[in-house]
């Protein structure tokens, strides 16, 4: 498979969600009793959500809330990986306030026109949208404080690229704060290869040991994984959607091997070759 392939498998199918929840009949305002469904519920606290558009709430398809990861601080700049409909960029801008700014980076058009939507309801006046992709984010080196991506590196058939990109434009001491999908143990290889299990935020996650060193080789240190849902084996078969290989019997291999967790990371504050590179005296060494 194709880097460019999943993309657009992959660009495709949020598209067709964000199409879907545009569609005549959203209310203002998040009731408490519509929205996502399966491994996507009951993941914000209603006063989370109570002031949020409800296509916001809708179109969401994460596995955490990044949200409550973060520790958004007033005055601070957060960038949202794969915004979809804006379920975390809206309340992450008011909790960095006025004073504060939140950039959402998507790839999919039909996802940020729905997300201006749901910022305009939202009356959010701190929000920037940006069309581009998660390996090739479209701000400049130390610019942001706090990264936060809702089940969306799991997507990337490139995760070393946006680690790296991540760590450009975070700011020295800046922090990588996501919720992903994450796996332990073997995955079937017949898991790892189905197109719609990329889409679906499985086939493409990583181990939980791979995300900590590709982590670290990109620059990151304090570095933790903390599971928050391990899926059993009847998550299992709500993932295994496929008809291309007999649902039960692998989702009896892989229940209890993927998970959702909050990863944490943190920027160096000094760069270790800049400390280097400042030192020209003999003892420096």
């Amino acid at each position: 498979m194709s880097e460019v392939y999943i993309k657009e498998v992959v660009r495709e199918r949020y598209a067709e969600i964000a199409r879907n929840v545009r569609a005549p009949g959203s209310s203002c305002c998040y009731d408490g009793e519509s929205g996502s469904e399966g491994i996507s519920a009951n993941l914000y606290a209603a006063d989370e959500t109570k002031c949020l558009p409800q296509d916001a709430v809708t179109a969401s398809l994460g596995c955490g809330n990044p949200t409550a990861l973060a520790e958004l601080k007033e005055g601070e700049t957060v960038l949202d990986l794969g915004s979809g409909g804006g379920i975390d960029v809206l309340p992450s801008a008011r909790r960095v306030g006025s004073s504060g700014k939140a950039y959402a980076l998507d790839m999919t058009d039909d996802m940020l026109a729905l997300a201006r939507e749901n910022q305009r309801k939202a009356g959010a006046k701190n929000v920037e949208f940006l069309k581009g992709e998660i390996e090739a984010i479209p701000l400049l080196d130390n610019s942001v404080d706090v990264i936060i991506s809702n089940c969306v590196i799991n997507l990337s058939a490139d995760k070393d690229k946006v680690l790296r990109e991540a760590f450009r434009v975070l700011k020295p001491g800046g922090r990588f704060a996501v919720s992903d999908v994450v796996t332990r143990g073997a995955i079937p290889e017949a898991v790892r290869r189905n197109m719609l299990l990329w889409a679906g935020c499985i086939a493409g996650a990583l181990d939980e040991n791979d995300y900590q060193m590709k982590l670290a080789v990109a620059g990151f240190e304090a570095i933790g994984i903390e599971p928050t849902r391990v899926y059993d084996v009847e998550d299992a078969r709500e993932f295994l959607t496929s008809q291309s290989f007999d649902v039960d019997a692998i989702a009896a291999e892989v229940g209890g091997r993927f998970m959702s967790a909050f990863v944490r990371a943190k920027k160096p504050e000094v760069a270790s070759n800049t400390k280097a590179r400042d030192c020209c005296a003999p003892t420096c060494c």
